[in-house]
């Protein structure tokens, strides 16, 4: 039994939940100017509350869109588990609609300015290796989620 799975079996136990409980998948978060464990920092303190991803990955890779429910564990930058958190919140929406209250629960920074800047400069390099270019438009997938076990 690998880490993880001990982790997850902990919680199903601690939180009285059947065996058959489905996990997601485990999560790590990178950011322009943050490593993965401040990032997980953020999320284990309920600084960070949501994150982004682009829509064209998910159409690329073939992947199903997440949905809200799903449990995920969070594991730091030596995957190791640190939380698990529930989505309670899944949108696909334009990157040029996203809103203040949307971007600020990253937990990254400190303007809409700041995050659609940082986010443009991530989704360019993201293109530019998958394949598909950046727009105001493009699509982003907003997942919102809660810790519910750390």
């Amino acid at each position: 039994m690998t880490e993880l799975d001990e982790y997850w079996t902990k919680f199903l136990t601690e939180k009285s939940l059947p065996p058959e409980t489905r996990c997601a998948g485990d999560l790590s978060f990178d950011a322009k100017g943050f490593v993965n464990d401040e990032l997980t920092t953020l999320v284990i303190t309920g600084r960070k509350t949501a994150f982004f991803s682009s829509y064209a990955t998910f159409a690329i890779d073939q992947e199903p869109l997440p949905v809200s429910g799903e449990l995920y564990i969070v594991v730091d930058r030596a995957g190791k588990p640190a939380c698990v958190i529930e989505l309670e919140a899944v949108n696909v929406l334009p990157f040029n609609e996203v809103t203040w209250e949307m971007a600020e629960k990253e937990g990254e920074d400190e303007s809409l300015d700041a995050w659609r800047q940082k986010q443009t400069e991530y989704l360019e390099d993201e293109g530019a290796v998958l394949g598909f270019e950046f727009t105001p438009d493009i699509k982003v997938v907003y997942q919102a989620f809660k810790v519910i076990y750390k």
